[in-house]
């Protein structure tokens, strides 16, 4: 699938070298000034994600390249789980509109310092990244590289490879650890939105009293006692069913879309009416509680991309997905319907895209989202 300057297509097969020529031979002609390409894969084909790019350099002669590892892909209305698969878009950029950054705190700052000019030059302030679930600084590392394009607005994903050895990304070439992917000058139009996949309750509270990830109150009154309070009688009555539907928020302080963190309840102390959060708290900030199941996940990816629609009036030439691995088929049902969802609203157009292990928004690691980015 294209149009005049985006390509897409995508493949399953036995093996890499199958699944790398079909998607190949899927793509239509391909402009002389094509010169950028994203690839994504399936846990099954990391080890061979060298191989794909070498054979990916011969046949469409692109040489730069970004991309991740999951253990689903999607691409135009279709979702890949649990087989060999590939993605790969083609996009013909501006010339001197783009600049790959490597995985590696130290190789990034030297990139950074290297670029400074073109950076400046360029109103470079967006970026597409991915990143390695295993560091335990990526927060940090995302919200230095925002900082430093000042500001900048990141999108993307954490690889979900289902071994940890395949945790890859793709930045050139195969990357580890860290944060890499491609920054972007103001000569590439880009429009981009995040779906929760979570519906809040109706209240917002305060924390007034917690110690690490343990929430002691809210509002001044036990956690526990607001807590049942918020999820009402039925659900408090036994506690044993929230787990997996009742999520913790944290508003995100400034967004004016109303953007929060969703974390998962990890304990209940019935008897000191604590909560645990699997997130560090502060006290004087704000949590509300939400639900989240495949009705409010479905109406709010329903706003986003209406949303959506209405500021590309149609103008769309390509878009990259990252979506969170508990959503898909686990949240919109196994026939790809996240996917289709987007297709039935914006059109068909070249897309790829992976489920990642936390998705990537502005200067944010979210979790239980969908980060969709079009080309305009």
């Amino acid at each position: 699938m294209s149009d005049s300057r985006f390509n897409a297509s995508c493949a399953t097969g036995p093996d890499w070298e199958t699944v790398i020529d079909a998607c190949i031979a899927g793509l239509d002609d391909i402009p002389a000034d094509t010169n950028f390409g994203f690839i994504y894969v399936t846990d099954p084909l990391a080890p061979y994600l060298d191989n794909m790019l070498t054979r990916l350099h011969e046949q469409t002669g692109v040489q730069e390249w970004t991309g991740s590892v999951g253990s689903g892909i999607c691409c135009t209305a279709r979702e890949i789980y649990d087989e060999p698969a590939a993605a790969i878009m083609l996009a013909a950029l501006p010339a001197d509109s783009f600049r790959l950054i490597p995985a590696g705190i130290a190789k990034l700052a030297d990139t950074l310092s290297q670029q400074q000019e073109w950076i400046k030059h360029h109103n470079v302030h967006f970026g597409i990244v991915h990143g390695d679930p295993r560091d335990r600084h990526i927060q940090q590392v995302i919200e230095s590289l925002s900082t430093q394009l000042d500001p900048g607005f990141l999108v993307g994903g954490l690889s979900s490879a289902d071994e940890e050895m395949n945790q890859l990304q793709v930045a050139g070439e195969t990357q580890q650890n860290g944060l890499s992917g491609v920054l972007l000058s103001a000569d590439v139009p880009v429009i981009s939105s995040l779906s929760q996949g979570c519906a809040p309750l109706e209240n917002k509270h305060v924390i007034t009293k917690c110690q690490g990830n343990l929430l002691a109150e809210l509002d001044g009154q036990p956690a526990l006692d607001i807590f049942k309070q918020d999820i009402g009688e039925v659900l408090a009555k036994d506690l044993s069913r929230v787990a997996g539907y009742i999520f913790a928020a944290l508003p995100i302080p400034g967004s004016d879309t109303g953007d929060y963190l969703v974390r998962n309840l990890i304990g209940i102390d019935p008897q000191e009416k604590l909560l645990a959060i699997g997130d560090d708290l502060e006290e004087d900030t704000q949590l509300m509680f939400c639900r989240r199941d495949r009705a409010a996940a479905r109406e709010d990816m329903e706003r986003m991309l209406d949303d959506l629609g209405k500021r590309t009036k149609g103008n769309i030439r390509g878009g990259v997905y990252y979506s969170c691995l508990g959503r898909g088929r686990n949240q919109f049902g196994e026939d790809s319907e996240e996917l289709q969802l987007i297709s039935d609203r914006l059109g068909d157009f070249p897309l790829v895209g992976f489920f990642a292990n936390g998705e990537i928004s502005h200067n944010r690691l979210y979790g239980y989202t969908g980060v969709l980015t079009l080309f305009i």
